[in-house]
């Protein structure tokens, strides 16, 4: 019995070293490459904001108050 456990428990190991030295083969964790940034007067989205200010300016929206909720109406009763 003793040495039917000792078997098993061989063959596990075994197999376990087999697999994990036979993956390795000197590689390294992928490292995540930055972009390099481009400045922002070559991008196409800084270009179409500049000739949309230039061509059609409009006047600001006029601000809308938000109806506040229950739970911020109590908080500030409650200070």
């Amino acid at each position: 019995m003793n040495s039917l456990v000792n078997q098993i428990v061989t063959g596990v190991v075994e197999s376990l070293v087999k697999e994990l030295l036979g993956k390795s083969h000197g590689k390294t964790a992928s490292k995540r490459k930055k972009r390099a940034a481009k400045p922002a007067s070559t991008t196409t989205s800084a270009t179409k904001r500049k000739a949309a200010t230039t061509r059609n300016a409009k006047p600001a929206r006029k601000q809308v108050s938000k109806r506040r909720t229950t739970a911020s109406r109590s908080r500030q009763r409650s200070r």
